[in-house]
């Protein structure tokens, strides 16, 4: 558990008065209830997008890749532009989770669980790109090291393609072991709260049998920093295996040692921008601008800043590089990017590369929430830009002028990027509508030191744990005070809604129900109701969804039981009986 104590110049990462009853209602709300319009928007755009990519994807592999533009020179363009920035993208995600785990962030909290996601989706997108450009998808299974029919038939080991599979598919394996590892104590929760028996069913498979025991606990710390300590070398070894696919090869603008940590940087940046875009758009869209905070927004700015400006150095070194080497083929393939046919495409990548992220210097430019979306799309646009430079400019212009040509993509090159980018939201969305997106255990765990309702109390002077005066609600003309023993109710304006919902009930001229009758309702619980006012079946039946709510935030034990075992429906039926 985090510290209760930190430095009072830190921004609040939770803000609101949000205790730990709030933290779980909030973010299980996305999940337990219904879709806003600002989620059904998003999503049938992105499924639009998405059917229309099936829709290429299908003509593609019926035709054959002929519908594409490659030609005999551009023998790899958009396709392998496409694999390469999906797989930057994808980096980002474990790397924050991992990295900021391994140091302790406490602002990883509220961000790791959509960045472990988008590393999951976006490398599903990144693998359809080289199944689709085998032309046989079908034989995809071929680039596996597996026997096969065709006897002595095996893979080129001493392929970088090949290392690209081994990389990737190992990336994928412990990327999903770590996010699902991270989401038990949240199926859990969700298990906990859910009504409907099969809700409840799916998510107790789904959790593994969690139960919250320190021992669970141990375990999972231990696993996590274990995954973290794994994910961490292979967000490194991944991209830099990518970058071989060029490097090992002779082709004037690939041939250069500067690839690997020019790749691996250019990853992280494009992947954190991502990461910023999907982070604003879910805190509006699942309501969480109290857990996803400008806090938030602006430290991620500030690694897109620093990223930004360590991708500007690698293009300098190239440049000079190019130079330096006197070789009058590199030369000309870097003056060619700059000055020839695909000059706009160069530039493009300059400017929302190099130029754009420089402007978050300016600490109410990376704290304006529509300029972080704004440059955190142009951002992904320049890193799109700069693997089409680097692939494209260095083979339409060979050794041989005589096969010099221009490539330019067709509608389905383009339908299939677009159906990719759909297929992507389509399955975050839908992922923020079944599994929580903030892990709810790991901020409550640093609501205490960095949640703003009690940062007030500590500046105040005041106890983190405070007790209101305890008092008895009845229809009598005066509340009654209670013994120290019995557990009293909390808030007077909280009650009095209640209550306003539910009736009152007099004790001095009515008999009170035996509310233990009722499956889930204790001694103590019995007591902690008649302390509230509550005595009668009546009342009870009368429970709804906000009832429901309103008396766990009253009582503050066993979330979400009342409705999970139907209170107000047993009442009805044991009042009816009377």
């Amino acid at each position: 558990m985090a510290s209760h104590y930190e430095a009072p110049i830190r921004k609040p990462l939770v803000i609101g008065d949000k205790g730990y009853h709030d933290v779980t209602v909030d973010i299980a709300a996305p999940v337990e209830g219904r879709a806003n319009k600002h989620w059904w928007i998003v999503f049938s755009i992105a499924l639009v997008a998405f059917l229309w990519g099936v829709g290429c994807i299908i003509y593609t592999v019926s035709t054959g890749i002929g519908t594409w533009g490659l030609n005999k020179t551009v023998g790899w363009a958009w396709d392998i532009t496409n694999f390469v920035w999906w797989v930057g993208i994808g980096h980002a995600g474990t790397l924050i989770s991992a990295v900021l785990l391994l140091f302790r962030q406490k602002w990883r909290m509220a961000i790791n669980r959509s960045a472990e996601a988008m590393t999951i989706f976006s490398v599903v997108q990144a693998g359809l790109f080289p199944i689709i450009h085998m032309g046989r998808p079908w034989l995809a299974y071929w680039v596996l090291p597996i026997p096969n029919q065709f006897g002595s038939l095996w893979v080129n080991f001493n392929s970088p393609l090949l290392w690209d599979v081994f990389a990737i598919s190992t990336y994928l394996s412990v990327s999903l072991v770590f996010w699902w590892t991270g989401l038990l104590p949240d199926f859990a929760m969700i298990r906990d709260r859910a009504v409907k028996p099969f809700q409840k069913k799916i998510y107790s498979l789904l959790s593994f049998g969690w139960t919250g025991r320190a021992k669970d606990w141990q375990r999972f710390e231990e696993v996590s920093l274990v995954l973290a300590g794994l994910a961490t070398p292979l967000v490194l070894s991944v991209h830099t295996i990518v970058s071989f696919d060029f490097a090992t090869s002779v082709i004037p603008g690939w041939h250069t040692t500067i690839f690997p940590p020019y790749f691996v940087a250019g990853a992280i940046f494009s992947g954190f921008a991502m990461v910023n875009t999907l982070l604003i758009i879910m805190r509006k869209v699942c309501s969480l601008e109290a857990y996803i905070t400008i806090q938030h927004i602006e430290l991620m700015n500030i690694v897109i800043m620093v990223t930004g400006s360590i991708v500007g150095c690698a293009y300098i070194t190239e440049l000079f590089m190019a130079w330096y080497s006197g070789v009058e083929y590199e030369q000309y393939a870097f003056l060619n990017r700059a000055t020839g046919p695909y000059a706009w495409a160069y530039w493009a990548m300059m400017s929302c590369n190099v130029f754009s992220p420089q402007l978050m210097w300016s600490k109410r430019l990376r704290t304006s929430i529509m300029f972080s979306f704004a440059i955190s799309i142009v951002v992904n646009i320049g890193m799109w830009f700069e693997r089409f430079v680097i692939i494209v400019t260095s083979l339409h212009r060979d050794y041989l002028p005589s096969s010099w040509t221009m490539f330019s993509p067709t509608f389905v090159d383009i339908g299939i990027f677009i159906g990719t980018i759909g297929f992507f939201f389509v399955l975050f969305l839908l992922y923020a509508r079944t599994f929580p997106v903030i892990a709810q255990a790991e901020v409550k765990s640093i609501l205490k030191a960095s949640g703003s309702k009690y940062k007030k109390l500590r500046d105040a002077g005041k106890p983190l744990y405070e007790m209101p005066a305890k008092t008895i609600y009845t229809n009598t003309t005066s509340p009654q005070p209670l013994a120290k023993e019995v557990v009293a109710a909390k808030e007077d304006d909280k009650v009095s809604n209640l209550l306003g919902s539910l009736g009152t009930f007099d004790i001095n001229t009515d008999t009170p129900d035996d509310l233990k009758q009722v499956k889930g309702i204790g001694p103590q619980m019995e007591q902690t109701l008649n302390q509230i006012g509550i005595y009668s079946f009546a009342q009870v039946s009368k429970m709804t969804h906000k009832e429901y709510d309103l008396l766990d935030s009253i009582t503050e034990s066993f979330p979400g039981r009342a409705q999970r075992d139907d209170w107000a429906g047993q009442a009805k039926k044991l009042n009816n009986k009377k």
